[in-house]
């Protein structure tokens, strides 16, 4: 199935949640939609769905124009942050439900072999108030499954879960979505997600559709700042410069060996992923000293911001490292591993093939 929107836009009274975009989903692919809180997702969704009507623009299905079609006439599955069971049916009907609808057989078989997927076989004979959160989630999304819809719309279906929970089920989801024939869209804030998710990612800022394309390569080759930012955890670091004969000059004399299209002579803004940053020497890198402002453990990883001559910077170090504050310290960088953003705040150098 593949679904189009042309100019797509949404208006409610005087504000705009929508402005006018255009997108063609991969059919049969996951699709990210990343960005912040009221960044647009749900309005998006909703009107891909057919919950809601654009303001103007086309919504096509295979081609065909459905914008004026409401959802009960599409065969669409949507799964919500807030877990939508039915209260009076066991867990076995709510899974099996949209398989009775269809008057399917071998209803008992299609609805054991999800429950084992999602792992709640043990759950089938309870009503959803029995079951935990992350139960209750696992229910929704293994009915959703069941509907086998060629358009499934998740909006931010694991943020309400605790973090263990989310780990394991956006596991589970993953190969879900790769067995299956659904094109898929899933709605969430966090850029690790849309990582592991993989496939494509739209990313949405302040209402705006600001760029889609593989997930790999709009997270390695953000179009812009603004996608840089909304696809960046820890946020990007970002330095102002100028050009210079070697390449990039930062403040503080900092050189930078980086390539610029030729006679490039305007404002700069650089951007370092806090991952490309080490505190271990590598040949080519250039030495950013500093001290220590702050320094935290998270999961596997440890953040340090430094406040270098070029500015605060933070820097994503694998494994647990302990710092004193106002330590001395010295950061690494390759100016391979870089992004250079134009004064406009568009993508002016990627890093090089391979780098971070």
């Amino acid at each position: 199935m593949q679904l189009t929107l042309e100019r797509v836009d949404k208006q409610v009274g005087p504000e705009t949640h929508l402005y006018p975009l255009d997108l063609t989903l991969v059919p049969g692919a996951v699709t990210v939609l990343l960005g912040a809180t009221q960044a647009g997702k749900t309005t998006l969704m909703r009107l891909m769905a057919g919950l809601d009507v654009p303001s103007k623009g086309i919504v096509r299905v295979d081609g065909v124009d459905v914008t004026g079609t409401p959802v009960r006439e599409r065969n669409v599955a949507m799964v919500y942050q807030q877990f939508i069971n039915y209260p009076s049916m066991t867990v076995f009907d709510n899974i099996a439900s949209p398989l009775k609808l269809r008057k399917e057989k071998g209803i008992a078989e299609r609805v054991d072999e999800l429950a084992a997927k999602l792992h709640i076989e043990p759950f089938l004979k309870r009503l959803p108030a029995e079951l935990s959160g992350g139960q209750q989630q696992r229910v929704a999304l293994a009915r959703a499954l069941a509907k086998n819809a060629p358009l499934m719309l998740l909006d931010e279906p694991l943020v309400n879960l605790d973090y263990k929970l989310r780990e394991e089920l956006r596991d589970e989801l993953t190969q879900l979505f790769a067995a299956g024939s659904s094109t898929v869209v899933y709605a969430t804030t966090e850029p690790t997600e849309a990582l592991l998710l993989g496939g494509y990612t739209a990313v949405m800022d302040a209402g705006e559709l600001l760029q889609y394309g593989p997930t790999a390569e709009v997270f390695h080759r953000p179009k812009s700042i603004r996608v840089a930012r909304a696809f960046s955890d820890p946020p990007m670091n970002l330095i102002a410069g100028n050009a210079a004969s070697i390449g990039i000059s930062l403040p503080a004399g900092v050189q930078l060996s980086v390539p610029l299209p030729q006679a490039h002579t305007q404002a700069l803004t650089i951007g370092v992923r806090a991952s490309a940053l080490r505190v271990h020497q590598r040949p080519g890198d250039v030495a950013l000293p500093g001290k220590v402002e702050l320094a935290e453990i998270s999961g596997s990883d440890t953040f340090v911001h430094v406040d270098t001559a070029i500015g605060e910077v933070v820097a994503q170090l694998t494994g647990v490292h302990f710092f004193d504050l106002a330590a001395p310290i010295t950061l690494y960088l390759h100016p391979e591993h870089v992004h250079v953003f134009d004064s406009a705040g568009l993508l002016l150098v990627s890093p090089a093939k391979g780098g971070l």
